[in-house]
This record gives C-alpha cells, sequence and structure tokens, in this order.
C-alpha cells in the first residue's frame, strides 16, 4: 500500500464501482477527472492505492447492475470503511472511441455515460478520450476505519487519508 509520512493514499470512486472492483466484475477504472484536479488535469498518479468508496444518490442510472440502492451521501463524523488495496498494471490515456467500447465487458458502466465522459471537453480536458487504469483488487487483512470530514469532498479523485 502506498504509505506518505502521514497516510494512505485513496483513490475516490462510487460505491457501486468499488463492489464491482472488489466482486470481480469490474478489472478497469475509467476516469475522465474531477473537476478539482488542477492545473495538469487528472492521470493514475500511483501505481497501488486503497479505494474510498463514494456516495452519489443517482449511482444505479449509470450503471448496468440492476437493483442498486442508493446510499446518502457521506455526513461528517460518520465512520468511512475501506476494505481494498488496487494495484495498476497498466494505464494509459485512450483516444479512439472502438478501443474504449471493447472494453464494455471489463466494467459495469452503461455505455451512454462512458461515451458522454470520453467525448466531454472542459477544464482542461480533451474531448475524445478517456483514462484507462487496467488493475488487480485484493482485500486487505484488517479494513480501514475513519471518521469522515470535510477534506475528503469535493470533486477530486485522490486523497490523502490520516490513519
Amino acid at each position: 500500500m502506498v504509505e506518505l509520512s502521514s497516510g494512505v493514499i485513496a483513490f475516490k470512486e462510487w460505491d457501486v464501482i468499488c463492489e464491482a472492483l472488489e466482486g470481480g466484475r469490474q478489472s478497469v477504472i475509467l476516469r475522465k477527472g474531477g473537476i478539482h484536479e488542477g492545473r495538469e488535469g487528472f492521470s493514475f498518479a500511483h501505481e497501488e492505492f486503497v479505494l474510498f468508496p463514494t456516495r452519489f444518490h443517482a449511482q444505479g442510472e449509470f450503471v448496468t447492475v440492476p437493483g442498486v440502492t442508493a446510499k446518502p451521501e457521506w455526513e461528517i463524523g460518520e465512520e468511512v470503511v475501506i476494505t481494498s488495496r488496487v494495484k495498476v498494471t497498466k494505464a494509459v490515456t485512450l483516444t479512439n472511441w472502438e478501443e474504449v467500447a471493447k472494453l464494455s465487458d471489463q466494467h459495469i458502466w452503461k455505455e451512454d455515460v462512458i461515451r458522454d465522459r470520453f467525448f466531454w471537453e472542459g477544464k482542461g480536458m480533451a474531448s475524445g478520450s478517456i483514462h484507462v487504469a487496467y488493475v488487480t483488487v485484493e482485500k486487505l487483512d484488517e479494513p480501514i476505519r475513519f471518521e469522515y470530514t470535510k477534506k475528503y469532498g469535493g470533486c477530486r479523485s485522490w486523497v490523502e487519508l490520516d490513519v
């Protein structure tokens, strides 16, 4: 696990995607980038990290998994439990939609959602591209538990956990 002097590197991803990665139903992470990624934009900046499950009320509308139960967004003081570690075996930026479409059996996203992200442009991100990490996921021997605080919020992909 990537550890810094004061914490652990975590990648924020929707709870339903974390479950799919942990359960073997997904083997890639697709990311365009978060609003607060900084001037350089998004990249898979770490080869190893833990998955920080985020909550978004409409997650079920964007994935092919039926019956996704919506969970309320994290509240300050709630206990967050992290259960898995990710190792990136390869990270690329794809600029050909046909290559992205061929990944459909490796993730649970609906095609129109990935297509919208692929062709979205803004905040320094070019249309016609998406970042892909091919990953392996393993359960942690002991879950990481901590209180949710405001610093873990916002639309950014990477956070450092003070655990």
